[in-house]
């Protein structure tokens, strides 16, 4: 690998690598970024060209072979994912590498001009240095909850347990929990344990725990809505909920059989 892309920087050059082969050394195709201004270059059998902005500032011209600064790649990568879940995997995976920080992926995302997703990206890179899922439950809320009409829950419940006191991110009727687990890396045993124990705690008090993470509420927010609503029909909670538009797969439940 690190002879193909030397080779193709020297093709290019002045060219450094970008995207993920600016990340990581594996990978079928060399993406290779270039100024914006130059001309069309034909792409040798798995290059990959890209026209850059501002390409002097954002490389490490002294690295072998030259590339762009991590922070630049992470976040050019993030911002062309195929789904949210996909960017919020490349954010947490690049600072749990320790190679960057969320700090200084903040500090890149606001010295940019010009980015897609640059508002959602700043409060995923904010949950991220913070250790919390702000975006998780705003999107659970809005996507799954209420876009399906599902009945609406009792946040932050304060609740006793063997593990101290803790706060049930949703709960509906007393029957069910639904906790939103946001943690995408550098998880210890420890805090796992306590969340069993406390699902454990909550059975024993009569109600269910389901765990939803970033993949369930963003990705899948329709079937995850359509799966919450058949438990709380078999948990007696009354729901009856709708479609959040065409071709949603809520519309294919009977919740009155």
């Amino acid at each position: 690998w690190p002879q193909r892309a030397w080779a193709a920087v020297l093709y290019a050059a002045p060219a450094a690598l970008c995207l993920e082969s600016a990340l990581s050394e594996q990978g079928s195709i060399i993406h290779v970024g270039v100024a914006r201004q130059r001309a069309m270059l034909v792409e040798p059998h798995g290059v990959r060209i890209h026209h850059l902005a501002h390409l002097d500032e954002r490389t490490l011209w002294n690295a072998g072979p030259p590339r762009l600064r991590y922070e630049d790649a992470a976040l050019d990568v993030a911002c062309q994912a195929v789904s949210e879940f996909d960017a919020i995997a490349v954010l947490a995976d690049a600072c749990g590498s320790r190679r960057t920080t969320a700090v200084r992926l903040q500090q890149t995302l606001d010295a940019r001009r010009r980015i897609r997703r640059r508002r959602w990206l700043k409060g995923v890179l904010a949950d991220i240095s913070a250790g919390t899922c702000s975006v998780l439950e705003h999107a659970y809320l809005d996507r799954v909850e209420r876009a399906h009409g599902l009945p609406r829950a009792v946040r932050q419940q304060r609740s006793d347990s063997s593990v101290g006191v803790c706060y049930r991110d949703t709960e509906y009727g007393r029957r069910l929990v639904v906790e939103l687990d946001g943690r995408l890396f550098h998880d210890s045993a420890s805090a796992r344990n306590r969340d069993f124990e406390r699902d454990l705690d909550a059975a024993v008090d009569g109600r269910s725990t389901i765990r939803l993470s970033y993949q369930q509420v963003l990705d899948r927010a329709c079937h995850t809505a359509a799966k919450l609503a058949w438990v709380m029909h078999g948990h007696g909670i009354a729901v009856t909920g709708h479609p959040c538009g065409p071709g949603c797969v809520f519309g294919k439940l009977d919740l009155a059989a």
